[in-house]
């Protein structure tokens, strides 16, 4: 993978921001209409398995406090082990009318590249067993394709990142 030189697709501030790392990536467009945008939705419209299609959700603690949690488009996030391994009480979805104002991102475009503020950025462990990984690129309709190593390079170098088991177990 290089730098994204498809013609036709404009980088966003996420494709930058990888950029200024020298990170590698490929950009993909994509169109699903102005309602649809679910991780699975998403994947079969880039021709990926949704399992590698991870989806970055803002949530909030009890303190009131903010971080991303990256988990597979084919998966519900399980908020216990979010609260377990973000040391807090209790985890759920931030407000969707927060989501813009805090990370510069709409619903369905959210990204930790380029958001407003450098939220804890918590990911499935699930990310690492992939060659390739595909994430919001910031903008519904434009997805970023990247190994699992440069995605986790690139969040450490914003906020604290950490790597464990988020999602829901089967049957639970």
């Amino acid at each position: 993978m290089k730098a994204a030189t498809k013609t036709g697709i404009t980088k966003t501030n996420a494709a930058r921001y990888l950029d200024s790392l020298g990170l590698a990536y490929e950009l993909r467009d994509y169109d699903l209409g102005d309602e649809e945008f679910s991780a699975t939705a998403v994947a079969h419209a880039i021709g990926m398995p949704p399992e590698q299609v991870f989806k970055t959700l803002l949530c909030a603690t009890h303190e009131r406090d903010h971080l991303f949690a990256i988990v597979p488009g084919d998966a519900e996030l399980d908020f216990k082990k979010l609260a377990h391994a973000a040391r807090t009480r209790r985890a759920e979805m931030a407000s969707i009318k927060d989501v813009q104002p805090l990370t510069g991102y709409v619903r369905g475009g959210v990204t930790v590249f380029g958001a407003k503020k450098p939220f804890p950025i918590f990911v499935d462990e699930t990310m690492e067993i992939f060659d390739q990984i595909s994430v919001s690129a910031g903008t519904k309709g434009t997805q970023l394709l990247l190994t699992p190593a440069n995605y986790l390079r690139a969040a450490e170098s914003l906020a604290p990142t950490t790597v464990t088991d988020l999602i829901k177990d089967a049957g639970k």
